[in-house]
């Protein structure tokens, strides 16, 4: 017999995963108002940016992640492993489809930038 996930369950994991989300923005915000208040930053704590390809090269990390994840547990809950239910796997799966589908765009619109500007009169 399957276990069908309660609904409550599942808009109570959304919920936490939304309050994590503005609790993060909230660190970030008081973090970016500190550093206006307590004034500039001085030379020696230079805060390094990361770069296009770390950035693209950890979106890319990510969305691997997520798509193995989303395998794993599909195999795991073909298996018959009681403590998968079908609810996180399609979930997961979702995810890693969305997480792509991103990934795909954002390379797609790179690419044709950088077409427009390789087509750019000198």
């Amino acid at each position: 017999m399957v276990e069908r996930a309660d609904i409550n369950s599942v808009l109570s994991e959304i919920r936490n995963m939304r309050s994590q989300m503005t609790q993060h923005q909230r660190v970030e915000n008081d973090q970016s108002v500190r550093g206006r208040v307590d004034g500039p930053s001085r030379p020696d704590q230079v805060q390094k940016t990361p770069g296009f390809s770390d950035m693209l090269t950890r979106a890319v990390d990510q969305v691997n992640d997520l798509s193995q994840t989303a395998g794993d547990l599909r195999t795991a809950y073909e298996r018959g492993d009681p403590d998968v239910d079908i609810t996180r796997v399609m979930i997961a799966a979702q995810k890693s489809s969305v997480s792509f589908d991103a990934l795909t765009t954002v390379r797609n619109r790179v690419v044709q930038a950088y077409e427009d500007i390789m087509n750019m009169p000198v």
